[in-house]
C-alpha cells in the first residue's frame, strides 16, 4: 500500500518432498517471503491479494483481459454498467459459466482468473502505483512493470560468438549499455527534463543498431520493444535500475535451504517464510530482531518495546 516500488525475483523449494518456489516481494523498508507449488502470475497475482480470497470484474480487470487480448467477444458478455464482486472462487467460476466461457479449459480460463484478482487487488486499494521491478520473468510482468537492467545486460554476456568480429560488436554493445547505465543512475540522483528526452533519443540509437551478428541484432530488437520498461526511471526516478535488493533478501533463504533442507508441514512452511520475513523487515528497519521476538512474545523488558512494523514501514515511506 505504502512503497513507491517493490523489487521482485523467486528460487526454488522443497517442501513435502515436493518441487515448491519461494517468491520474494521487498521494498526499502520491508520484505516479504511466500513458498507455493506454482509460480504462475495467477500465483504472483494471488500473493500480492494478500489475505483477500475475493475476485472482482471492474474497469481494472476488463483493462487487464484487453491487454491479455483475449476475445472481445467472450468479453462482452461479461461487461456491465457497475463492477462485479465475488466473494471466492466458487461464485467466480459460476457466473463466467453462465456468461458462455469454457471453464475446464485452462488456456481460455486463465486470463479471466489473473484478470478477477487483478480486479481484486485494485478494488482494495493494494499496489497502488507501486512500480514492479523484475528480472523479466513473465509472472511478474503486472501492474507498473519495470526491468533490471542487470538481467537485461547480462543476456548480451550470455552470446556466444563465432568469430573475432562477433566478439568486437558484442563487446562494443556491452561498452554503450554500461555507459548508458551509468547516466541512468545519474539521472536517477538529479532528474531533469530536458536529460530525459536526451536519454530516450539515446536508448533509440543503442538499441537500433544493426551489425549483421544475427543473434545479437535479434537481442538488440527485443530490447528495444521494452523501452518503457527499461526506461521507466525516467517517469519514476526513485525506481530501482536492478533487482539486486531481492538478490540479497533471497540469500537468507537459500542458505537456510542448504542447512536445513525443505520442509514437511504446512506450518513449518509457512513459519519459515515468515520468520525469514521478519528479520529482513526488522533489518532495513534498523531494528534488532532479537528484541523484537522479545517484546512479541512477552519476554522482553520495557526498553525494547517495539511498534507494529507495518506502521512503522508506512510511516517511512
Amino acid at each position: 500500500v505504502s512503497a513507491p516500488f517493490v523489487t521482485v525475483d523467486d528460487t526454488g523449494a522443497r517442501h513435502a518432498n515436493r518441487n515448491f518456489h519461494t517468491t520474494q516481494i521487498g521494498g526499502e523498508h520491508f520484505t516479504a517471503f511466500r513458498t507455493t507449488p506454482s509460480k504462475s502470475r495467477l500465483n504472483f497475482l494471488a500473493l500480492l491479494r494478500g489475505n483477500y480470497q475475493d475476485y472482482v470484474l471492474n474497469d481494472a480487470a476488463f483493462t487487464f483481459l484487453e491487454n491479455r487480448q483475449v476475445d472481445p467477444a467472450l468479453l462482452a458478455h461479461l461487461k456491465t454498467c457497475e463492477p462485479r464482486r465475488f466473494a471466492n472462487q466458487v461464485p467466480f467460476l459460476e457466473y463466467l459459466a453462465a456468461n458462455g466461457i469454457n471453464i475446464f479449459d485452462k488456456e481460455i480460463i486463465r486470463p479471466f482468473a489473473e484478470a478477477g484478482v487483478w480486479g481484486a487487488i485494485r478494488h482494495h486499494g493494494l499496489v497502488g502505483n507501486a512500480v514492479i521491478v523484475s528480472d523479466d520473468a513473465g509472472q511478474f510482468r503486472v501492474g507498473t512493470h519495470a526491468l533490471c537492467w542487470i538481467h537485461a545486460e547480462r543476456l548480451l554476456h550470455k552470446l556466444m560468438p563465432a568469430t573475432p568480429g562477433q566478439v568486437k560488436h558484442v563487446e562494443t554493445l556491452r561498452e554503450l549499455v554500461w555507459h548508458f547505465y551509468k547516466a541512468l543512475k545519474a539521472y536517477r540522483r538529479r532528474p531533469d527534463p530536458r536529460a530525459a528526452r536526451g536519454l530516450q533519443a539515446r536508448f533509440d540509437r543503442i538499441f537500433s543498431l544493426r551489425t549483421g551478428y544475427g543473434d545479437l541484432d535479434k537481442l538488440l530488437f527485443r530490447l528495444g520493444r521494452r523501452k518503457a520498461e527499461l526506461l521507466r526511471v525516467l517517469e519514476r526516478p526513485e525506481t530501482p535500475l536492478h533487482t539486486n535488493a531481492s538478490e540479497r533478501d533471497l540469500r537468507g533463504l537459500v542458505i537456510k535451504r542448504k542447512i536445513s533442507g525443505g520442509t514437511v508441514s504446512r506450518n513449518g512452511r509457512q513459519a519459515r517464510d515468515s520468520m525469514l520475513g521478519l528479520m529482513k523487515t526488522c533489518q532495513k528497519l534498523g531494528l534488532s530482531f532479537w528484541h523484537y521476538l522479545g517484546d512479541r512474545l512477552g519476554i522482553g523488558d520495557e526498553d525494547h518495546l517495539v511498534a507494529p512494523l507495518a506502521s512503522m514501514v508506512a510511516a517511512r515511506a
